[in-house]
């Protein structure tokens, strides 16, 4: 039997995060890097991946940061290889790049649309294909994928009463197809030892969001509260690690009740 600290640990795996800089991203790398996870951080915008790597090395952790860019097939190529180049092994992977088309069903645009889908759809597909690669060869890993509760429900408009905010309808279309490909992976994965869920995280609150939408927001919620940064390591590093080897195909919301009712 294995300890219960031993099977939250990650040491000596090997874990990259796309969109690792966002939202969502930048707590999830923190997470498996405190957990004994080498932690490959990837975007685009490789500027800020190798600034964000430096301040959690010069705290003791193990994080580089890698360029790519989830619309081009051969980017995505290009950072597999050199993950396995220069660790020899993928163990867990985040899908967490997100591309916004922007604009609710009568502002998108179909140039937009199609836009994010690269990233969102096609982007989403090859990620998977290519980057679970080293883990169907190691038969070991994990995928979990950043979904939301937008991929689960519809929108609840009245919390962006008095607000500038909106919500994109291509944004509920992509997570809500990324939960249906989770489970899709899942089952396909399965036999090559590989788990695949996904999180469906609700609003993190930001010193963007004005009063009235933070009030609206944490109303709406069974726990009368949106959420911080801690909210989403804790259940990103179940699923990562050995805690949840016997969850596999699962969607988890971390929403304070939003989907419950």
């Amino acid at each position: 039997m294995t300890h219960i600290s031993t099977l939250f640990r990650l040491d000596g795996k090997v874990a990259l995060v796309t969109g690792g800089t966002g939202l969502y991203g930048r707590h999830i790398v923190r997470a498996l890097a405190e957990a004994g996870a080498q932690v490959v951080v990837a975007s685009r915008n490789v500027e800020a991946c190798r600034d964000y790597a430096k301040q959690l090395s010069g705290e003791g952790l193990a994080v580089t940061g890698d360029q790519y860019d989830q619309a081009s097939e051969d980017s995505i190529r290009g950072l597999r290889d050199r993950i396995v180049e220069q660790h020899g092994r993928l163990d867990v992977l985040f899908n967490n790049s997100v591309a916004r088309g922007g604009g609710d069903l009568l502002e998108v645009t179909a140039e937009r649309w199609e836009e994010a889908m690269k990233v969102n759809s096609t982007g989403l597909l090859l990620a998977c294909q290519i980057l679970s690669e080293p883990m169907r060869r190691q038969r070991s890993g994990s995928i979990v994928n950043i979904a939301s509760i937008y991929g689960m429900v519809g929108p609840d408009w009245s919390i962006y009463k008095g607000t500038s905010i909106t919500n994109p309808i291509d944004y509920h279309f992509a997570k809500g197809g990324m939960i249906q490909m989770t489970r899709y992976l899942a089952s396909y994965l399965g036999p090559y030892g590989i788990r695949v869920n996904s999180l469906s995280p609700g609003g993190l609150r930001t010193p963007d969001h004005s009063d009235t939408f933070v009030e609206q927001y944490s109303a709406r919620t069974l726990l009368g509260r949106m959420a911080d940064e801690d909210d989403i390591k804790g259940p990103a590093l179940f699923l990562a690690s050995e805690a949840s080897r016997y969850i596999t195909g699962a969607n988890i919301p971390v929403d304070a009740g939003w989907t419950a009712i």
